[in-house]
């Protein structure tokens, strides 16, 4: 959680870019994945995020230091916004950390603006959870960070490749794995959907259920959440032939389990639990 200089720094710093960043065009993608890279970076080196927030370092000194590692090595618009960032004030060195990989995301979720993709690529990010909440030797296997990272990949493309996830989703899933930032995997993709729901105005809700349903639920359950949750949400059905009957619904990192399965399984703790008595 970031202290109240670091909130004001990072949501300040990505407003003023907000217009600039979603004008980029296509170099939206690259400012991602280069951000992506220095959030990388700054996380394996304590001293340069401690260099680049000393608040008795003069700014000339940070913006000397971030031409010496990244200047000709990257876009005008990504060392722009490092340049910011460094001019600001951290409650906390890793902060900043922070503030680059939410610029990178943004830089993300302006590209998918561009290209026609951003309800999509929420859906891809449902859709990936949806797969992992069952499998989670795999979830603990993307988020180990002292694991081979090529190994990880591989991991994650077995998953994914065979949905043709758009580009945009596959490179945050791969973010995800390559620097988990002390994070559970499906917590990372959790933060991103929410994050590309906010951006597009609405919430994702999840919905597992044995069967198709009918419009009409359909309609009822957007209805129904879009009440409680007050904004407009999108409804992502997962068909899971497992649950046999009822519906698990996930809004955020809030789940209600009515399914079935989920019954079954109260029941029997009940019933071990009446047994250990």
């Amino acid at each position: 959680m970031q202290g109240e200089a670091s909130r004001v720094a990072d949501r300040e710093s990505r407003d003023s870019f907000a217009k600039r960043l979603s004008a980029s065009g296509d170099d939206a993608w690259e400012i991602g994945n280069e951000l992506f890279t220095i959030t990388f970076v700054l996380d394996k080196n304590p001293r340069l995020q401690r260099a680049l927030t000393d608040p008795g370092r003069p700014t000339e000194d940070k913006v000397r230091l971030l031409n010496e590692l990244f200047g000709g090595k990257v876009l005008d618009m990504t060392m722009a916004i490092l340049v910011d960032l460094v001019g600001r004030s951290w409650s906390r060195a890793h902060d900043i950390d922070n503030a680059v990989e939410d610029f990178a995301v943004d830089a993300m979720m302006y590209q998918a603006d561009k290209d026609g993709k951003t309800l999509q690529v929420s859906i891809e990010l449902a859709q990936l959870q949806s797969a992992l909440l069952n499998l989670p030797v795999v979830r603990a296997d993307l988020s180990d960070a002292d694991g081979p990272l090529e190994a990880r990949y591989d991991l994650l493309h077995a998953l994914i490749d065979g949905a043709h996830f758009d580009r945009i989703t596959v490179r945050l899933a791969e973010h995800s794995t390559r620097n988990p930032r002390n994070r559970r995997y499906l917590e990372t993709i959790q933060w991103l959907i929410n994050k590309f729901s906010r951006h597009m105005g609405e919430s994702m809700v999840t919905v597992t259920a044995a069967t198709e349903l009918s419009d009409a639920q359909i309609d009822r359950l957007v209805k129904i959440y879009t009440k409680k949750v007050g904004r407009p949400v999108h409804i992502h059905l997962v068909v899971d032939r497992n649950v046999i009957g009822g519906m698990r619904v996930q809004v955020g990192h809030e789940v209600t389990d009515n399914t079935v399965v989920a019954q079954l399984q109260a029941l029997r703790r009940r019933v071990k639990a009446g047994t250990a008595k």
